[in-house]
């Protein structure tokens, strides 16, 4: 444990891959000084698979590899509560799954890999609620859910972090600050995301105010940023596939400034919190969409990935906040020197 505060920088590493192969995804971040990733997307010879659907031969392929390259995982980015609340139709292509059977089948299948690549982190969303309609109906069902789902984490020793993001229930950061007051479970914490505001239409002032309901329950916190939103109202539905405007965090309309000089002061309190559940520390994960993004995943390159990087090393430098690169003791010790 550092004597001073510091974050963990990690990132999804499949953004930084052309065609998603783990050598691509570990050289590049190797390259670019971090220890750290979140997996989701990933090919290791038969094609692209979501983390959740790797074999454990290809889950101990992963491990060999990450530890060849000196990785670890931060979180296993699962698109866990992406599928409708209800079985309506509301000219989406959101899948419906019974809950029970998802529970069982879907929600196991994440923490099985997460176990076994040790981390101790599962990044998941709020459900979809029929297109069209106010949100706040619907989160007392959504909290059942999530609590079992927590429930289901804490028996593998897990965490299951909750991220903001447009047309689920918890769209903004105050409903999943409700969210997470009402279910009060010690195995969910909340991710907030800048960018998935943004896109929504709101103001910088607005993303603060968010982001400060969300800080009791925060857990980590996902970087990515976009500007020049097209659209004005607030709360209604987005087109994730018509989003283009995703920049590095110093460029964009989130206000990354304010929150992470905030941030700032509550690290110390949150570091403490975490180390007690067993996580290496606070992670700012990035997932830039530098190139493009949609609803279950985005890309930046190995070139993009190393802007955004820079770009949030310089906020955090202008801020204050101390963060971890691997340095020339981490290399040797990958490599057992």
């Amino acid at each position: 444990m550092p004597t001073e505060p510091r974050v963990l920088l990690s990132g999804f590493a499949d953004e930084a891959a052309v065609n998603k192969t783990a050598e691509e995804q570990f050289v590049a971040f190797a390259a670019l000084g971090l220890q750290y990733y979140s997996i989701r997307f990933i090919d290791l010879g038969g094609g692209v698979k979501n983390a959740m659907k790797l074999s454990p031969e290809e889950l101990s392929t992963v491990k060999r590899l990450q530890g060849d390259f000196g990785l670890r995982v931060s979180s296993l980015g699962s698109p866990i509560g992406k599928i409708k609340l209800r079985d309506e139709e509301d000219g989406t292509k959101n899948a419906y799954i019974p809950f029970d059977r998802y529970l069982a089948e879907d929600v196991a299948r994440a923490c099985e890999p997460a176990a076994f690549l040790e981390t101790k982190l599962i990044r998941g969303f709020s459900f979809y609620h029929p297109k069209g309609t106010d949100p706040e109906p619907y989160v007392s069902e959504v909290v059942d859910r999530l609590g079992r789902i927590a429930d289901r984490c804490a028996q593998s020793g897990l965490i299951f972090g909750l991220e903001v993001e447009a047309n689920l229930v918890g769209q903004n950061g105050h409903i999943l600050a409700e969210i997470h007051r009402r279910l009060a479970h010690p195995n969910l914490v909340l991710v907030f995301d800048g960018a998935n505001l943004v896109v929504q239409g709101y103001t910088p002032g607005e993303i603060y105010e968010q982001y400060l309901a969300m800080k009791p329950g925060l857990g980590w916190l996902h970087i990515k940023d976009y500007r020049r939103p097209q659209r004005e109202a607030k709360g209604g539905h987005v087109d994730e596939d018509m989003l283009k405007n995703f920049v590095p965090a110093h460029l964009g309309d989130s206000g990354h400034e304010v929150i992470l000089r905030d941030f700032a002061r509550y690290l110390p309190e949150l570091q403490s919190r975490l180390a007690e559940r067993g996580v290496p520390g606070v992670f700012l994960d990035l997932e830039p969409h530098v190139k493009g993004g949609g609803q279950f995943g985005g890309f930046s390159g190995p070139d993009g990935m190393g802007v955004a990087l820079r770009g949030l090393c310089r906020v955090l430098d202008y801020v204050g906040i101390r963060y971890h690169l691997r340095d020339f003791d981490d290399l040797r010790a990958a490599r057992g020197f």
